[in-house]
């Protein structure tokens, strides 16, 4: 490689492996981490995304839905930074496109959240721009990201938090990392990840933004390199992992030691844009569930295809059930 990769650091107590991998976003420890510690003399420097003023769906009904962007903007990305070969500038990205996209959803009345991640390869509908992959949609404003998700899955979305790489790594950094067990000797040779050892480990910043973008994930074992071939819809289940771990551990410091809370809350809330109403206090009330394992996760039935020579996934025969859920037609469907 052209450059050392950043290194994991080794703990010494070795927790129970993480066997079930739902589903999850990078972006949602983040949003989440900030929410939670925000307090109003903070809310005032949040970035809001005006473009979405009168777009998202009016929050009337017994739910609230939250769109969550994971932004893979290189606009901030530092040249000096030792992973910028894997993460680079708005030349090499080709501008900016959603790296990660989350719906949760709220039931108002009962305080419960559901989550559901769309694939980046998404094979849609983008109103005013044809049909492509789901990130390019992005690409074209927030404004219509949300009128794709919304008039194309039929799912209204109430409100907008997005958060971007560099910001990603300010709050692991400001957390002191991130902790993740393998099971296997791990790496990705496309975003830098590299785990030489099974075992747990306190991800820094580098090797945690890594993990979460693992595209070409591989494990060591039987002696071979094993490739995870579910791409996307693997790092879909492995974000799912940081996200408890982020919050978690977020929560755990900043009730420890509320001195703590300035820090988190300086690489938290700067690193956030969201819609004009947003209410960051409110909506923490909703997130802090998240750090006891107390949300409902779905995923969207999925199936790849070939389209125009592009590898892409389409909606399976048994989406309906979860996209009719999180537009609040229909109840829950059974999870699995």
């Amino acid at each position: 490689m052209s450059s050392p990769r950043p290194t994991v650091r080794r703990r010494r107590k070795i927790f129970p492996q993480i066997n079930t991998l739902t589903i999850g976003a990078v972006f949602v420890a983040l949003t989440a981490i900030g929410l939670v510690i925000a307090t109003k003399q903070q809310e005032a420097n949040v970035h809001r995304a005006d473009e979405l003023g009168g777009i998202l769906a009016d929050k009337s009904g017994p739910f609230t839905n939250y769109l969550l962007v994971g932004s893979d903007t290189r606009d901030t990305s530092d040249p000096n930074s030792p992973d910028y070969g894997g993460i680079g500038n708005t030349n090499d990205a080709g501008g900016r496109r959603s790296d990660t996209v989350m719906i949760m959803h709220v039931d108002n009345a009962l305080g419960v959240a559901s989550i559901m991640s769309l694939p980046r390869d998404l094979w849609i509908d983008i109103p005013g721009h044809g049909t492509d992959r789901l990130n390019s949609a992005y690409s074209h404003g927030a404004d219509v990201l949300v009128n794709t998700i919304q008039g194309s899955l039929g799912i209204p979305l109430n409100h907008y938090i997005e958060v971007d790489f560099t910001s990603f790594k300010n709050i692991v950094d400001a957390l002191g990392g991130v902790d993740i067990c393998f099971e296997y000797p791990t790496r990705d040779l496309n975003t830098g990840l590299n785990v030489p050892t099974p075992g747990c480990y306190t991800l820094d910043q580098y090797q945690s933004l890594a993990y979460a973008r693992s595209r070409y994930y591989e494990v060591f074992r039987d002696g071979a390199w094993d490739v995870d071939g579910r791409a996307d819809l693997g790092r879909i289940e492995r974000q799912q992992v940081f996200l408890q771990a982020a919050i978690s551990k977020a929560i755990q410091q900043t009730s420890a030691n509320p001195m703590r809370t300035s820090e988190l809350i300086n690489a938290a809330v700067d690193s956030l844009t969201v819609d004009p109403g947003l209410n960051l206090l409110e909506t923490a009330d909703y997130l802090k569930p998240l750090a006891s394992g107390g949300v409902q996760r779905y995923s969207l039935s999925v199936v790849p295809e070939t389209v125009d020579g592009k590898d892409v996934l389409v909606l399976g025969a048994n989406a309906g059930a979860v996209l009719a859920y999180f537009a609040g037609t229909a109840g829950p469907p059974p999870i699995g």
